[in-house]
């Protein structure tokens, strides 16, 4: 048996066609264009490509793009008031502030500076709050896209068993709320949790989160079970040359694969969706910061 890859590259662009219909339609209907605001503090290459591209497919979609780019030494200060700035401006609807910040920030006062209403990462302690307590909140994009993919893999997810790997505020915790929210019975499991093989083999849904390469095995995987890979690690590639380096999630895929029912491949699994999440909750947010329901089919 091997497992089904989950194209996360496909399903990513299905929701950006979704997000683009939506936005033309709030456009012809209501004069509403939302706006994304994304800050980039210094200049870490993977947030620079990363921050592109989100521009990119935001343009794409037809929205309105605003970007923020600050030198390494900008103070925490100075990083409040852009925040206040975009928080006062109704032409943004949603704002990101890129993490990891340089270290003179307290990264936790700037996501609590952001207005809740236009927290588009859903990090700010009321959304966190909302999402826990099951109100309406925006909810972060990385846990969001992969129970979109889990749904469209298993459909509903009364009663199913759920493992995540892994207890961090930006997936593991918001992970956790989805997957009950959807009435799944839900195990967190991280670092100290014992015989951790063993506590994974129960479940008809992983999601490993950790950010250690190749951890989860083939045989910690139930037969037939959906597993979704968080991780993006870069290991050694000596067999392309000297000082090489691959791209690998969390999970050993070639293994899980074997066992599993499904799986997301690393990369052009989970990345794409969060991306695409990310204009989803900025659309969202631009309707209801206008009062309008949400948008039908995101």
């Amino acid at each position: 048996m091997t497992a089904r890859v989950i194209d996360g590259k496909a399903f990513a662009a299905g929701l950006r066609e979704r997000v683009a219909a939506a936005v033309a339609k709030l456009k012809a209907e209501h004069d509403l264009q939302p706006g994304l605001a994304v800050v980039l503090v210094g200049e870490d290459p993977a947030s620079e490509i990363y921050v592109r591209s989100k521009a990119k497919q935001t343009v794409e979609a037809g929205m309105n793009s605003f970007e923020h780019k600050l030198p390494a030494t900008t103070t925490q200060e100075e990083l409040l008031a852009v925040v206040d700035q975009l928080n006062n401006d109704p032409k943004v609807h949603g704002i990101l502030v890129q993490l990891p910040l340089p270290k003179q920030i307290s990264e936790e006062a700037v996501i609590n500076a952001i207005d809740p209403a236009k927290d588009v990462d859903g990090f700010h302690v009321i959304n966190a709050g909302r999402l826990a307590t099951g109100q309406s909140a925006m909810v972060p994009c990385t846990p969001f896209g992969c129970l979109l993919l889990i749904k469209d893999q298993l459909g509903d997810l009364s009663g199913k068993t759920a493992v995540v790997i892994g207890r961090s505020n930006i997936v593991g915790k918001p992970m956790a709320q989805l997957l009950l929210a959807e009435s799944c019975t839900v195990t967190v499991a991280h670092s100290r949790t014992k015989d951790l093989p063993a506590v994974v083999r129960q479940a008809d849904i992983v999601v490993a989160a950790v950010g250690r390469p190749l951890m989860v095995k083939g045989d910690w995987i139930k037969p037939g079970a959906v597993v979704v890979d968080v991780g993006i690690n870069r290991i050694p590639a000596p067999e392309k040359g000297e000082g090489a380096t691959r791209v690998v999630g969390d999970v050993d895929y070639a293994e899980v694969a074997e066992v599993a029912g499904a799986v997301t491949p690393v990369p052009g699994g989970v990345g794409p969706m969060t991306i695409a999440c990310l204009l989803r909750n900025a659309t969202v947010a631009a309707c209801r910061q206008a009062g309008l329901p949400d948008p039908e089919g995101l």
